[in-house]
């Protein structure tokens, strides 16, 4: 997917200013992500392609379902719901009920908007395993 400024008005709003902050770099595409993870991690593209396509499978599935999907460090995906509304159908200049939906939203954990921020890890922020971490 390009970053067009017409795709980027569907995103939520704290992914747009991080986006917008980003656009002087070199936009990373699937294909670029499996890449990069197969050459750091040394697990073969295959393998990496299919783990990548399993968990976007599985969130959305779980936010099918209505569950959040929480990563810890990462963000949580969310399901929004958006009420009923009366909106106008421009062409034929006629008023429409669109009925109550329910949209996916991404929102980043505060570890991550400040590692986009500083451009670099923060400092005390460490992706160690924790003992008594059950999550």
């Amino acid at each position: 997917m390009f970053l067009k400024p017409k795709n980027l008005r569907n995103l939520p709003r704290s992914l747009r200013a991080i986006i917008h902050n980003c656009l002087n770099i070199k936009q990373m595409r699937k294909a670029d992500l499996v890449a990069l993870i197969s050459e750091k991690s040394g697990v073969p593209k295959v393998d990496v392609l299919v783990s990548l396509e399993m968990f976007f499978k599985e969130v959305k599935q779980s936010l099918a379902q209505g569950e959040n999907v929480y990563i810890r460090g990462f963000g949580s995906f969310v399901v929004k719901k958006r009420a009923k509304k009366i909106g106008r159908h421009i062409k034929k200049n006629v008023a429409i009920e669109i009925p109550e939906h329910f949209i996916p939203s991404f929102k980043p954990a505060k570890i991550f908007v400040d590692h986009v921020k500083l451009g670099k890890e923060p400092e005390g922020h460490e992706y160690e395993e924790d003992e008594n971490d059950d999550h």
